[in-house]
């Protein structure tokens, strides 16, 4: 195991924010640990660092204790929080040489090092460039690559893909994989349930300091009820016509609200386009059509 988290307790003054949590982490994995805000995701993963001192538990990184004065541990370990951590005076290349120089002095491996993140993060052509000329994604890049310049065998990604638009975000998880695929087991933390169904192995759900469940995403998927939601404008519909809706392979339940329809669905694929047909068929005028799957808070509240 990679890591080895038993009976951990944390509290701030009377709130118990970490409440007898045990898991672990495997060799290779990407493990999701996920929950709602205040859930104490953010204080297990400053415990897993020592970064925070908690009332009672034992944690093991690389099968070791972990201490505040294990850089033994530490110097295996990449961290990259959800919020920017980078030298606004130094270019790009400065910072992840900087960040890279924590870890590795010698100067031409880290040379060799700082341009291999720059190439796994696509920084190529912004290297010169000062972090106030960047975009979001691209910040969140050279975030990442901050942290895993030195080639950490154990890291942890705190929501790296806030506030990113959809072609950062699909580089960031490709990376992520990427990560995982050249032997770093990584401990992941996101808001998006896409995110996690594409890359996690495994996921801990956190409440109130609780572990909920660790399960498979197949099997998350498979604890809860909840299927894509479908919503449509549309006037005038009679009541059979709601129960045509309804009768609809894969749906599991037709909602109006106004000239607003909403239906659920069990199935993430056929059910827009059997509706679509039925509207067709019906004769029903429609506008402002769209799809949803649920959010992870959705998937909260489910479980």
């Amino acid at each position: 195991m990679i890591i080895e988290v038993s009976h951990l307790k944390k509290r701030y003054g009377s709130l118990l924010a970490v409440d007898d949590l045990s898991f672990s982490v495997e060799k290779g994995e990407v493990f999701g640990l996920l929950g709602p805000n205040g859930s104490g995701k953010t204080t297990v993963i400053n415990c897993m660092l020592s970064l925070l001192s908690y009332e009672s538990g034992d944690i093991k990184i690389f099968g070791k204790e972990m201490r505040p004065d294990a850089y033994d541990i530490k110097k295996d370990i990449g961290v990259v929080m959800q919020n920017v951590a980078i030298f606004p005076e130094l270019s790009v290349y400065e910072n992840i040489d900087y960040f890279c120089g924590l870890y590795i002095t010698d100067k031409k491996t880290r040379k060799t090092l700082v341009e291999e993140a720059i190439a796994f993060t696509g920084l190529h052509d912004f290297r010169k460039f000062l972090p106030r000329k960047l975009s979001g994604g691209l910040l969140r890049r050279l975030n990442i690559a901050c942290g895993i310049a030195h080639k950490p065998k154990l890291i942890f990604l705190d929501e790296p893909t806030v506030a990113v638009d959809p072609q950062s975000r699909n580089k960031i998880l490709e990376g992520i994989l990427a990560l995982r695929d050249r032997g770093s087991t990584i401990v992941y933390t996101s808001h998006y349930m896409e995110e996690v169904e594409t890359i996690c192995s495994r996921i801990l759900i956190l409440d109130k300091g609780k572990a909920v469940a660790t399960v498979t995403k197949e099997k998350l998927k498979a604890m809860i009820s909840l299927g894509m939601k479908i919503t449509f404008d549309a006037q005038d519909l009679t009541r059979a016509q709601l129960q045509g809706l309804e009768a609809l392979p894969g749906i599991t339940e037709v909602q109006q609200k106004g000239s607003v329809i909403s239906l659920k669905s069990k199935e993430e694929n056929g059910s827009l386009e059997r509706i679509l047909a039925y509207l067709k068929d019906q004769h029903i005028a429609y506008n402002n059509i769209h799809s949803e799957m649920p959010t992870l808070n959705d998937v909260f509240l489910e479980i």
